[in-house]
This record gives structure tokens, sequence and C-alpha cells, in this order.
């Protein structure tokens, strides 16, 4: 028989959405038992998964960070073992560290409405061992790629290929490409930090694209933050230039969703100034979408194009027709050598781990399923996840969300509810893709995914303004949240506070 082990909260994943849940838990609930399930044998999520060179943050820590955690170090723009060092420290500070369980991958989870809790099967990745937890509300904090899996297209003559051929999700441990003449195939965030990584040790690096991204040159260090560091101390600094971020971030945003042309001039104008004379950007650097139709792609201190200047790198924009015995064959007629091809071609969506979920015996279908306030999903009590913003600093909406679970859990808390169902007033309401973004990965996975509707609270803002109206300011009542409780006394009080 399995021993089924019991917390108040179940939080999956330990990367940056789930320590920042534990964060807020302890801090409004400490009297909350809750538990964090990972299933690989390290924290850090993201962070820690990916091993390639040059992996590094595309957003400023200042807001990429945590509110309650100042980023004190001077690279605003950081790499990737910085980021994972401020990470477990935040999870060691608070002994957050100390409620993680590392090999727990969870498989499926059913919700009883007759005893108001999940029962969560979970496996141990180690020792196949299988393991159950209950639990009152589960925390999904996992994102929304597959982490055992990215994507690579199938490519006609991938066997010839005599050379190595890797995905950066895969990065293999003290691969050595000195010399070697290396084809990284991709245009997004990944291709844009490897080929300046790797240019440096390689013999030549060629970044091959079917289609240009928009690549904005960043500076590593923002000046404004460590003088405001200096002269205000980490907490107000921080504080002071996560504020200004915010506010500049989604100045861009808006300047080029409102003003796409400009917006387009603006991004050639500063990528042509970094290129060497007579380069042809509008081939390689001139998507044929708006600018934050898809993610733009920081490059700190103009790396990308120092390398190309420097004669290191390259980039072409073709299509590949076959995969040869020592490169790539394009549709050109050109023929690009190469001893290693890195696949950059994206990730592989996955909504919630993969994890099963049934409520009273009954699937959930994602498919058919709404957001509500970004965090919970139509039909389903007691299930919070965190998915953070596209167009800006993915922990800026993490951290809202937190807040807003926690309040919705005191406010339970003080009317005896033990559970809270999210349920669509209008049958009717139109399903739009839960992801308001044309990237490739995220297209690929549409009919996989939750749906948004067409108005509060059934949308996922992409403003960090109104989500502070939304999640932290508003009131947790909403007539599309249905509370309840098994408790007769309870209910019996909750109904005399309604009259």
């Amino acid at each position: 028989m399995v021993h089924t082990e019991h917390v108040d909260v179940l939080i999956v994943g330990a990367g940056i959405s789930g320590i920042g849940a534990a964060y807020y838990l302890q801090k409004d609930h400490p009297d909350r038992s809750y538990a964090i399930l990972e299933a690989r044998g390290a924290s850090g999520g993201t962070w820690d998964l990916f091993r390639y060179p040059g992996i590094r943050s595309d957003s400023d820590l200042h807001t990429f960070g945590y509110e309650f955690k100042p980023w004190r170090d001077d690279d605003a723009i950081a790499s990737a073992d910085k980021i994972l060092a401020y990470l477990r420290e935040t999870a060691s500070e608070n002994r957050i560290d100390k409620q993680i369980r590392y090999h727990h991958k969870v498989l499926a989870a059913a919700w009883s409405s007759a005893e108001a809790r999940w029962t969560v099967d979970v496996e141990h990745a180690q020792t196949a061992e299988l393991l159950q937890f209950s639990a009152n509300w589960i925390f999904m904090a996992g994102g929304y790629y597959r982490y055992d899996e990215g994507f690579t297209p199938e490519f006609e003559g991938r066997d010839r290929f005599n050379g190595q051929i890797v995905h950066p999700q895969h990065w293999p441990e003290a691969f050595d490409y000195t010399d070697k003449k290396v084809v990284i195939i991709g245009s997004g965030a990944t291709a844009v930090t490897l080929v300046p990584a790797m240019a440096d040790k390689a013999a030549h690096v060629t970044m091959l694209q079917r289609s240009p991204s928009y690549i904005m040159p960043t500076p590593t260090k923002d000046v404004f933050a460590n003088t405001a560091k200096k002269m205000l101390g980490d907490k107000r600094g921080y504080a002071l230039t996560r504020r200004k971020n915010i506010v500049k971030q989604r100045a861009v945003y808006q300047f080029c969703q409102t003003f796409p042309a400009p917006a387009r001039k603006l991004i050639r104008h500063l990528n042509a100034k970094r290129l060497p004379e007579g380069y042809p950007v509008d081939t390689h650097f001139n998507p044929s979408y708006n600018p934050w139709d898809q993610r733009l792609c920081a490059v700190p201190d103009g790396d990308l194009f120092k390398a190309i200047t420097d004669g290191n790198a390259s980039v072409v924009t073709d299509r590949i027709v076959t995969f040869t015995e020592n490169g790539i064959q394009l549709e050109s007629g050109e023929h690009l050598d190469a001893d290693i091809i890195v696949t950059a071609t994206g990730l592989n969506l996955q909504m919630f781990g993969g994890v099963s979920l049934s409520v009273d015996g009954e699937q959930v279908d994602f498919a058919k399923t709404f957001a509500y306030k970004g965090m919970m999903l139509s039909g389903v009590p007691n299930f919070a996840f965190a998915v953070g913003y596209t167009n800006s600093s993915w922990t800026l909406k993490v951290g809202l969300l937190c807040e807003h679970f926690c309040r919705l859990l005191t406010h339970m808390d003080d009317n005896g509810f033990d559970t809270a169902r999210p349920e669509i007033g209008d049958p009717e309401m139109e399903g739009r893709p839960l992801l308001d973004f044309s990237a490739g990965y995220v297209k690929r996975a549409l009919d996989l995914m939750p749906r948004q509707g067409d108005g509060a609270p059934w949308m996922m803002s992409s403003s960090y303004t109104a989500d502070v109206r939304l999640l932290r300011s508003d009131s947790v009542l909403d007539p599309n949240l249905q509370f309840d409780t098994n408790d007769p006394v309870a209910a019996a009080h909750a109904m005399a506070v309604t009259a």
C-alpha cells in the first residue's frame, strides 16, 4: 500500500516560479505546510538545465529578479551561473531549499470534491518508486516547455552528416568545438547567444536562418542601476531601477506595437551602426513580421555584431535542401561546410509538465478550459499555475500571481471556504489562443493549451500596470470564481456573511 503524505500546498517545479511561490506562501501563510516537487536532481529550472556556451538572460535582472530580493551584481544582463546562484541563494536564505523533493516527477493528479483535496501520483526518477501526495492546492510552477526534449524539425539527409549534431537543450558536458567549423541553425535568442560565445574558439561560426529575427543591442551593465545602488543602497537602488525598467519595457513594447514602421527603421539603424560598411542588413536583419509580434532578441553590448565584424561569424539567410556528409546544401546552391551542426530550432511546449488532471473522475481536457486571471483553469478547483510575460520579464507577472494566490487563500481562511473554482458565466464566450504570440513553438502547441477569453478575467494580460490593478489591488471576489466548503458550520457562516 502506498503511503500518502499530505501538505496544504503542493508546488510543482523548483525553478524561478516555484521558489518565488514558496517565498510568498511562507511569508503570507507561515502556518501552511507545503512541499516543492522537482523532477530533476537540482533546483533552478531553466538556468540549471541549459548548459550551452554563453547562456544568459535576455531581460534585465532588476525586473527578472524577485521584487523582494535585490539583484546586487553589476551586470544587468547576466549569465546563467549568476542567475542560478541568485535563485539558490534566495532558496537557502528563506529555507525553501529544505522543502524541495528532488527526482519527484508528478504523473497525475485527481481532485475529489467530497474530500476537497487532490491526490497526486508521483514517480521517483531514480528508483522508479511510485509515491503519493495529497494536497488542498496544487501550484504548478513548471513553465510551459518540455525539459526532456527540445524541438528539432526533420532534416533531409541528417543521417549522412559525418560530424556531430547538437541541440542546445542537450549540450554535451565539456564539448570541445575548438577550431571547428560550426553551423548554428536558427535565428532566435538561443542562436544569437551561441554565435558570439562560440566564435572565439571555433574556426568559424555561421548562423543559418530561414528568416531573420529582430535583434537589439543592449548594454550588459545598467549605469543608472549601478549608480542608484551606490547612492541609495542595494534595496532602494534596486527598487528604483526596477520601477524605471518596468516603465521602459512597457514603453518600448507599446511603441513597437503602435508604430511598427518607425520601430522597424530604428532597429535597422541600430543594427547597421554595429555592422561593417555595406553589410546586407536588409537580407539578414529585416524580419517579415512587425517588432514585438515575436520576442525581440537582446545582444549584450552588441556581441553578435562584433563577432560578424571581426570575421569570426557570419549570417546566411537561406533554406536547407539537405544535410550532406560534410555540411548543409542550401536552396541557393551554396554549400555550408561544417564539422558541427547546432540545431537551435526551438522548444517543445508542454503545459503543466505533462501532468494528467481529473476532477471527480472526469479527465480535464486543457484545450477546452479557459485561463482565469492567467492563473487558474475554468472548472478546475484549487489549481493555480504560473506563466510569466512573453513581452517583458517573466518574473514580473509571476510575482503578482503569487501575491494574488496568497490573498485568495486568506479570503478562503477568513470565510471558511475550502474550495475555489473558476466557472465561465457565458458558455458562448469566444476562445482565443492562450499566448497571443506568433512564435513557431507557440503555434505548434495551440491545440493542446488552454484558451483565453475576450474580456477580463478570462484574458491573459500582457500589461504589468493592468495586472497590478487586477492581481494586487482588486478584490479576489469575482462572479466567475465560486467558493464552497464541505464543513456545514463554515457553510452556514458563509451564507450568513453573504446575506
